[in-house]
């Protein structure tokens, strides 16, 4: 899946991970999110808290009708409020990806796959 745009000098393609990167980028900076996880929760129930250069990991992008939707997979902070957590997220997500694709984007499912105490 990719986001494609024509404009009067050419043609302008994003691929999915692009797209799923700057979606974990943007997220990782909000308040109470201790990172990325990944979607599958290993055996043992424990969420993976991925670096940077694995960000797609943890985020799907997907094409609806009206603009695309995209999941994301996280670990918070512990003793923050998760869903003002979550909410200011949606919304900063939301947002970016619209500022920066000039795609709109139809939801931002938020995943909580653990919480970890901050050091």
């Amino acid at each position: 899946m990719t986001v494609e745009k024509k404009t009067d000098y050419g043609n302008i393609t994003v691929a999915a991970d692009t797209v799923a990167t700057l979606a974990g980028s943007v997220i990782t900076e909000c308040y109470g999110v201790v990172g990325m996880a990944s979607r599958q929760v290993l055996r043992d129930g424990w969420a993976e808290l991925l670096k940077r250069e694995s960000y797609t990991k943890g985020v799907v992008v997907r094409r609806e009708d009206g603009g695309l939707a995209i999941d994301l997979y996280i670990i918070v902070s512990f003793g923050v409020k998760i869903s003002e957590v979550i909410r200011e997220a949606q919304k900063k997500v939301k947002y970016e990806l619209e500022k920066s694709l000039a795609e709109e984007i139809t939801s931002v499912n938020v995943f909580v796959q653990g919480v970890r105490v901050s050091e």
